[in-house]
């Protein structure tokens, strides 16, 4: 009889952040292998006395499936402990091959994202009634390269929101790509380092021309989201485009129209897009 394996989202960082079935697999855990160099080791704090745990940071891929496979045969339940979610950027598919192949079970629990938890920091929202309503989740090309068609320049064409991982080292890739795609010099930019660690969280706020010598004289270099939206900076607008659900002019089945209206939405975004042409990205 062999264990489960279950890769869990530790979330961003904060411990709390984990889900509560997250918390639960490591309170029953006999083995949890761990990302040190990403997700704090307060996180292992669930786990109880006796259980095996290993950090990850200086093995192999190789490496960090045999550990598995070795404590899936002792152990009932083992953890791997990955930041954010595991199935974004955290090589979920290149380990559970083996696991497959090997006859041992495993499952995933989703965790929260750092993209999610930085713009609840910092106090944003990733989408706006008629400003955008995508999210793109992606990267710059570095050591990886892109696939056709997902350069950021491309990507950064659509004017929506972008959560740009893994890229802060690139960072002046970052602000030629936008440019290239049509954005304003002055087009709003967060980066969030270490988004919800206790203590250790940095919000740096500034525009695709300063977003670079801010990070750097706050000494950003790693473990940092940058996000580019034309939504960012929306607390401080006079005027929005309200939500269809809750307008007192739209039915749904659990609400009839009143006979109250609005001003027509369109118009009243081509006004604050007049008034206020730094907070769009498109110069």
């Amino acid at each position: 009889m062999t264990g489960k394996i279950w890769f869990v989202g530790a979330g961003p960082g904060d411990p709390d952040l984990m889900t509560v079935k997250a918390r639960k697999l490591l309170e029953q855990s006999g083995a949890v292998l761990f990302a040190g160099s990403l997700v704090d080791q307060a996180a292992t704090l669930y786990a109880p006395d006796g259980c095996e745990i290993r950090d990850s940071k200086d093995m192999t891929l190789d490496e960090m499936t045999d550990w598995l496979i070795a404590q899936a045969r002792q152990h009932q339940t083992v953890v791997r402990l990955q930041t954010g979610d595991p199935g974004l950027y955290g090589a979920l598919i290149e380990m559970t091959q083996p696991l497959t192949a090997a006859g041992i079970e495993w499952a995933v629990v989703p965790g929260v994202s750092s993209a999610m938890a930085s713009m609840a920091a910092a106090g944003e929202t990733l989408t706006l009634p008629e400003v955008t309503q995508t999210v793109i989740l992606t990267r710059v090309a570095g050591r990886t390269p892109m696939p056709p068609g997902e350069d950021l320049e491309s990507l950064a064409a659509h004017k929506t929101t972008l959560c740009i991982y893994l890229s802060i080292t690139l960072l002046h890739k970052v602000q030629a790509a936008l440019l290239a795609a049509g954005w304003s010099e002055d087009s709003p930019i967060l980066v969030v380092q270490k988004a919800s660690w206790p203590g250790e969280e940095k919000i740096i706020r500034g525009t695709i021309r300063d977003i670079k010598q801010k990070c750097q004289a706050e000494k950003v270099g790693s473990q940092a989201m940058i996000v580019a939206s034309p939504t960012l900076g929306a607390a401080d607008w006079p005027d929005l485009i309200r939500s269809k659900l809750y307008d007192p002019a739209f039915t749904h089945r659990f609400r009839k129209a009143s006979a109250l209206t609005e001003p027509d939405s369109a118009e009243k975004n081509a006004e604050h897009n007049a008034a206020h042409p730094l907070e769009n990205p498109i110069a």
